[in-house]
């Protein structure tokens, strides 16, 4: 068998924990899916259409999933401080402990951890290089981490200890970005060639933090 088949063999079969007939713990499979979306998500994102396009729904379709959602107090709509007319969506209280004990992704998240933090480094850059072929050959428009995308400016250089102090700006919205928004999902997100110096200097963390 071809290595790149049985790699991606393993791949399908590691989906199924998070792809799945029926519920677990009440919620289907794309409940769950955008449930988890929205708690990763950034404020630019958490709205019905982009949620719908993420999980690859119709509107009408993605409507139903954050009624449900709601109807379990997991989600609340509240008015958009851009724009009155449209909502955005926060994943309450509820909904982050629901995320926390019983997503069903929890368990693929332990065994990846399980491998330390230069596999999980490896493995992550592995798997964003597939994306990238996928993402050119299909043109694909997916969500991916702010801190990835070529929108995503440093204003000014940090000061005092670590970046804590470090100003970004989102040069499509025109809006200040905090530093932990960089971390967060975005779907208008652009991928950048070079690789982030943010996610270079996290990484040196994280290895320091290993040591």
């Amino acid at each position: 068998m071809p290595l790149a088949q049985e790699a991606v063999e393993l791949l399908v079969q590691a989906a199924r924990a998070w792809y799945f007939e029926g519920n677990q713990h009440g919620l289907r499979d794309r409940e769950w899916m955008a449930l988890r979306f929205l708690g990763r998500a950034n404020r630019f994102s958490r709205t019905p259409s982009a949620l719908a396009g993420f999980i690859g729904a119709t509107r009408a379709t993605a409507s139903q999933i954050v009624k449900t959602l709601e109807s379990k107090s997991f989600l609340v709509r509240k008015p958009s401080h851009e724009d009155k007319r449209s909502v955005v969506l926060h994943v309450t209280p509820q909904g982050e402990k629901c995320l926390s004990q019983h997503d069903p992704i929890n368990h693929v998240v332990n065994a990846v951890t399980s491998l330390g933090t230069e596999e999980c480094i490896r493995l992550r850059d592995s798997l964003r290089e597939i994306l990238n072929h996928l993402d050119a050959a299909h043109q694909r428009l997916e969500a991916s981490i702010c801190r990835d995308c070529m929108f995503l400016a440093e204003r000014g250089p940090g000061t005092g200890k670590g970046r804590g102090n470090a100003e970004f700006m989102c040069r499509l919205y025109r809006a200040p970005i905090s530093l932990e928004e960089t971390e967060l999902l975005c779907t208008s997100f652009e991928r950048t060639r070079d690789r982030p110096k943010i996610e270079q200097h996290l990484d040196r963390e994280r290895m320091a933090s290993q040591g």
